[in-house]
């Protein structure tokens, strides 16, 4: 059983990760998919990444939020998905009990800079519609540095509070982790100890990560829609709506999914729901992004069209 002697209790040294599916028939199409889903989304986050360095047009501060999104959903993709290729190769689905708390540590960890960042880029958005004037010195460089860093540590510490809050409970088994990666729900399922105040926590804190980020979006967003209903040129309001339409969408589906997972109180049974839900999270995600934001935006477009037009000419 994989059982170690603790102090006071008998512990879980290892966890088994059920993952997707139970045959193995399916196992090599679930390889080839979320490989292929890898690759893409590395390489498309890495070419928006390349794409905002290298042009000169696109060194502002809402392309500066953008590349560091694209980094954080690299990390994202990273954390999980690889790990889950390697179980569907090697087929061994066992996961120390050290490594899960790790992969929990850093998959929430990256999830919550997504939360401020994506606020961040909503208040962006508002300064530079609706304060146009006062832009450049609302939103210079150190003001944008300072947004990034704050998000970066507000999330560490979240991430960091909610690993040692499950590093107290009591594994005693079953070991069965009903998920393709570590989270806190299956984990909570598992533990011999109470997990009120774990659960708690995740709501509390929930409610400071995505509650609070929403509202100001939310707020932040009524202002532009008001402002650019007010713009008299119909190409002027096509851009704003445009550009503010992308970073909407992505923000519906990070925080309509996160939602779902992590504002529930009472520990309901681990379901295919939360597996759906964590491959929107780890994979969809990810995936889109830069798609949403490529698509929408004809600046983008041009940039990456002349980096691989241009090196393919070259050759």
């Amino acid at each position: 059983m994989g059982l170690e002697t603790g102090t006071n209790s008998t512990a879980l040294t290892e966890f088994i990760l059920l993952g997707l599916v139970e045959t193995g028939k399916l196992e090599s199409v679930l390889f080839v998919f979320f490989l292929f889903a890898y690759l893409v989304t590395v390489g498309g986050n890495l070419s928006i990444l390349a794409a905002i360095l290298m042009e000169p047009k696109l060194h502002s501060p809402m392309y500066f939020f953008l590349g560091n999104l694209s980094v954080l959903d690299v990390g994202c993709i990273t954390v999980t998905v690889p790990p889950m290729l390697g179980c569907l190769v090697s087929h061994k689905r066992t996961i120390s009990y050290h490594a899960c708390l790790s992969q929990l540590f850093f998959f929430h960890f990256l999830a919550g800079v997504d939360c401020f960042l994506l606020t961040a880029m909503a208040y962006d958005r508002f300064l530079a519609i609706c304060r146009p004037l006062t832009y450049s010195t609302r939103m210079s460089q150190t003001v944008q540095r300072t947004l990034v860093v704050v998000s970066w540590a507000c999330a560490f510490t979240n991430a960091l509070t909610h690993t040692v809050a499950i590093s107290t409970l009591n594994f005693c088994g079953p070991k069965e982790v009903n998920h393709f990666y570590c989270d806190l729900p299956q984990l909570f399922q598992l533990s011999c100890s109470s997990t009120q105040l774990n659960e708690l926590l995740l709501f509390g804190l929930g409610i400071l990560m995505a509650g609070a980020p929403v509202i100001l979006i939310v707020t932040s967003y009524l202002h532009v829609a008001a402002a650019v209903l007010q713009i008299r040129s119909s190409e002027g309001r096509k851009k704003a709506f445009s550009t503010c339409g992308s970073h909407l969408t992505v923000v519906c589906l990070f925080y309509g999914t996160g939602i779902f997972n992590y504002m529930r109180l009472g520990s309901e049974e681990a379901s295919d729901k939360d597996k759906g839900v964590g491959i929107f999270n780890t994979v969809i995600n990810p995936l889109l992004n830069p798609l949403i934001y490529s698509l929408r935006n004809s600046d983008m477009q041009a940039t990456l069209r002349r980096i691989f037009v241009g090196r393919r000419s070259l050759i």
